[in-house]
């Protein structure tokens, strides 16, 4: 999941600040484990909890929080329990580096969870490498999240805990192309968005159709059919529209009011309970979209996630909340295999995972810090997320 805006001079001044405290606020070090009094290890928690995608940071924070309950009830890790610590990043890559540097400096952390989103993952990570410390986003999905393409070379102290973008373009096209069997589609995708642009392009690569139109908007848009209906003009069997929800769902929306009732396809942006409130029900009738999360998903530990979130919340949990669940288990297991609060042991720790039992399956890191695991398909039915198939290749 990619959210992206230029940052700041703050958060310059935030990483240098990092940067200097890095080894004594809250970096590594095995000094830290004795300064740390009492019996717990402290897990920051940097999350887009208000603002324009707060529906994701918040659900990701319940699922960490939940998997820190369920480690404390077992008895902790290396004799410790832990503690989340929680910023508001408010859905900014500027706030983003600014919560990382409250974090990191007012509490000795064993590492990081989240951000949700890439552009406020990215914005932190110069704090997370400066103070070494292992950091698990949840649904950072763009390829540059792991990996520094220019200097080619993988991000020592960051994971995540779900596909990246190149995969997920190359699921829905395999999807257009296999059970929709559709030959011309069109794209309607968001420019100001590096998330939106790279799944389009992706899906563009691997689609064996004809893409016969493409369009764009800006996040925050309201109105969409202007563009809409250059897209109708070209006949297209589908629409893929990779985007966030609050968007998606106006356009959806819009799209069934001019007329335009093709299926419509789409990533895990997508994923949120208020795209239904956005768009409604029947307009989303006919879509799909790609995600790592489905509660009709057979998988034994997916069953068991569901269960005890519904019985410890009270409501239905969704994709965001099971990889901020997932972040949890990722870093406590990595915590207590290194033996040591040194952030680099532990990412060394990380780094190793292999066939980790999460929810979803079981986890393992290749070589760039992202998880071998299946996409899912699906279908939105009368307003319900519904199960269509797992793709993997």
């Amino acid at each position: 999941m990619k959210f992206t805006k230029k940052m700041s001079g703050v958060l310059v001044a935030g990483i240098l600040l990092a940067a200097m405290t890095a080894g004594c606020g809250g970096g590594g070090g095995d000094k830290k484990a004795a300064d740390n009094k009492g019996a717990e290890a402290l897990i920051g928690a940097n999350y887009e909890l208000t603002g324009n995608v707060a529906s994701y940071g918040q659900s990701a924070l319940s699922g960490c929080k939940m998997a820190v309950d369920e480690i404390n009830k077992a008895g902790g890790v290396n004799g410790k329990k832990l503690r989340i610590v929680e910023a508001d990043n408010k859905s900014e890559p500027s706030e983003s580096g600014n919560a990382a540097t409250k974090l990191v400096t007012q509490n000795k952390l064993i590492g990081f969870v989240g951000p949700a989103t890439s552009g406020c993952t990215m914005a932190a990570e110069p704090i997370v490498t400066a103070n070494k410390l292992p950091s698990v986003a949840p649904t950072a999905t763009a390829d540059a999240i792991t990996f520094d393409a220019k200097a080619g070379k993988v991000r020592q102290f960051i994971f995540r805990a779900c596909f990246i973008d190149p995969f997920q373009g190359k699921v829905m096209a395999a999807f257009a192309d296999n059970k929709l069997k559709v030959k011309n589609v069109a794209i309607y995708r968001d420019n100001s968005s590096d998330y939106s642009k790279g799944l389009a392009e992706a899906f563009k690569q691997n689609f064996k159709g004809k893409i016969v139109a493409e369009e764009a908007y800006l996040a925050k848009d309201m109105d969409f059919k202007a563009g809409l209906t250059k897209l109708k003009a070209t006949n297209p069997d589908a629409i893929y529209i990779p985007g966030y929800y609050e968007e998606v769902g106006k356009i959806v929306k819009q799209a069934r009011e001019i007329g335009l009732e093709v299926p419509m396809m789409g990533g895990d942006g997508w994923d949120s309970p208020k795209l239904i409130e956005i768009a409604g029900k029947a307009a989303l009738n006919k879509t799909y979209y790609s995600s790592a999360y489905s509660a009709d998903d057979t998988d034994p530990s997916t069953q068991k996630f569901i269960k005890a979130f519904k019985e410890k919340y009270q409501k239905d949990p969704d994709f965001f909340s099971m990889m901020g669940y997932n972040t949890v288990l990722i870093l406590a297991d990595a915590y207590k295999r290194a033996g040591s609060e040194d952030g680099t042991k532990i990412a060394e720790a990380m780094a190793k995972t292999k066939d980790l039992p999460v929810a979803g399956g079981k986890l393992s890191f290749d070589e760039k810090h992202n998880p071998i695991v299946p996409a899912l398909i699906i279908e939105v039915k009368d307003g319900k997320p519904t199960f269509v198939d797992k793709i993997s290749f």
